[in-house]
């Protein structure tokens, strides 16, 4: 790794803790500069903004999500359970989710759909492999993968990143990702267990 894309690497991860500790308002780039040790000149080589280190973060959180995912699609699991657990993988854990939220302010509209276009570039090819297997196993009966892909994503996304669902809404999604997916009913009932 050249010089420059680890120092780059080691911001963003002192950003990360800074914005977890802190929140993304409340830290500042004199702070960033001042835990790495650096000279704000070195920081503005690297970065022009903190809004564009925001998305190193994010790329870093992906990445992340990544690695797991990776796992769960070499495992033994069952195509459903793969499915479900790759999408919970890219999940903010509790600690990031100060930073969802900032990337949920209506002022950073533009930074929340970059984030979901490189989770979509991340994402969509690992779950689509998923399908492609359970296909061939028998378990789903579909085409156009990528297209079912980032719909179920976009309906997860809508239905449980805020927490306010109801049984129903469960049955429903079920229901949706069952006929999405061409799967006999019943396939993705587990996920009841998971979220109720």
């Amino acid at each position: 790794m050249k010089k420059g894309e680890k120092t780059r690497l080691e911001l963003a991860a002192i950003a990360y803790r800074l914005f977890i500790t802190n929140g993304y308002e409340s830290t500042s780039v004199d702070e960033i500069i001042k835990t790495a040790g650096i000279a704000k000149g070195t920081f503005y080589y690297h970065f022009d903004s903190k809004e564009q280190l925001l998305e190193e973060v994010i790329g870093l959180m992906i990445a992340s999500g990544s690695e797991k995912a990776k796992a769960i699609l070499a495992s033994d699991a069952s195509g459903p359970e793969k499915i479900v657990g790759i999408i919970l993988a890219y999940r903010p854990v509790e600690e990031e989710l100060l930073i969802r939220d900032e990337l949920n302010k209506p002022e950073n509209s533009i930074l929340h759909e970059r984030m979901n276009e490189k989770l979509r570039e991340d994402i969509v090819p690992i779950l689509s492999k998923v399908v492609k297997e359970g296909i061939k196993e028998g378990v789903f009966h579909c085409d156009s993968i990528p297209e079912r892909i980032r719909a179920i994503l976009v309906l997860s996304s809508n239905l449980f990143d805020e927490g306010q669902f109801t049984k129903k809404d469960i049955s429903v999604f079920i229901d949706i990702i069952e006929k999405t997916l061409g799967a006999k009913p019943g396939t993705m009932g587990f996920i009841r267990k998971l979220v109720g």
